[in-house]
């Protein structure tokens, strides 16, 4: 629907509960599409501020504003922190920004993509362009519309990075498995000796990081070396979380100057939010939340899953 734009009441309002306390409303141009699929419900928002969103059971995933924060955040510390990444492997990302960001290095040989959701996946190729920039054209990629914890225990095959960009863990939803102590370990056994994992953890903010805290407990208890990091991300209300975890790679080895030579040598296009200060800086976690991961013991299981409020 189109709003007149000299009509003084001409806005509708998007709705987006951040948490039971917290709602994050965003003035709509134009609801651009809306409908369902046998897996979720799927909107996209043309909104005054951000632009085009992606909205997926009732939570904006990426703007077209800021989605390339979380995604270079979400895909360039671990693609860097690799001596040589060729082949990687994505769980989700449906609208293709991170698929975007993985095939910008030059050393990328092979990218798999499974997304469950093939629907939602040709709703974002036809209208989200912006995001994808083509990237599901380019022939080093295999997209499949297969549940990504089947495909990883069935396929054998190991990859140097492996990148979860899934919706939050909501009952229900199609998510919620990938979060546990027995996918981590899935995923392990899939990485190569040097490879290295890469998850958007969900909310760091004040009050609403149990998620993210419950993430690094399952994830310590699979992996040797585990590094969350977070930044802010203003169409999600806030702060939010990432993990690395891996056998062998620490992505705080690095210097500012080191990194920064890294994107200039690997990256194929310039990089609008990522670069070696940012990498410093989103690992310093303050203080409170360090201490929450300290004391934190959830461990998140098949038997005992987490769900988003």
């Amino acid at each position: 629907m189109k709003m007149d734009e000299d009509d003084p009441n001409r806005h509708i309002w998007f709705r987006d509960s951040i948490n039971p306390n917290f709602v994050q409303l965003y003035a709509v141009r134009e609801v651009i599409y809306s409908g369902k699929t046998k897996f979720q419900a799927v909107d996209i928002i043309h909104t005054n501020n951000f632009g085009k969103c992606l909205v997926l059971d009732g939570k904006i995933q990426s703007s077209e504003k800021d989605e390339f924060i979380y995604h270079e955040a979400l895909v360039h510390p671990a693609m860097i922190t690799h001596p040589h990444p060729r082949t990687v492997f994505i769980a989700g990302g449906g609208e293709g920004a991170t698929l975007r960001e993985v095939l910008a290095h030059r050393s990328v040989e092979k990218v798999v993509m499974v997304d469950i959701d093939q629907e939602a996946v040709d709703i974002c190729q036809h209208f989200l362009p912006s995001l994808h920039q083509g990237s599901f054209q380019d022939n080093r990629v295999q997209v499949l519309h297969l549940d990504a914890r089947e495909y990883l225990s069935n396929s054998g095959k190991q990859f140097d990075i492996i990148i979860i960009d899934l919706t939050d863990p909501i009952e229900g939803g199609p998510s919620y498995r990938l979060y546990t102590q027995q996918f981590y370990r899935l995923t392990r056994e899939r990485l190569a000796p040097e490879g290295i994992l890469s998850v958007q953890a969900g909310s760091c903010n004040w009050g609403e990081s149990t998620i993210f805290v419950a993430i690094n407990n399952t994830l310590h208890s699979v992996f040797p070396l585990v590094f969350p990091y977070q930044t802010h991300v203003p169409s999600f209300g806030g702060l939010w979380g990432f993990v690395l975890a891996s056998q062998q790679l620490n992505p705080l080895s690095q210097s500012v100057e080191e990194v920064d030579k890294q994107i200039s040598a690997r990256v194929s296009r310039n990089l609008k939010f990522y670069d070696g200060l940012t990498h410093q800086g989103m690992f310093c976690l303050p203080r409170y939340l360090r201490q929450e991961i300290s004391q934190g013991k959830s461990i998140v299981t098949d038997e005992k899953p987490l769900f988003l409020c």
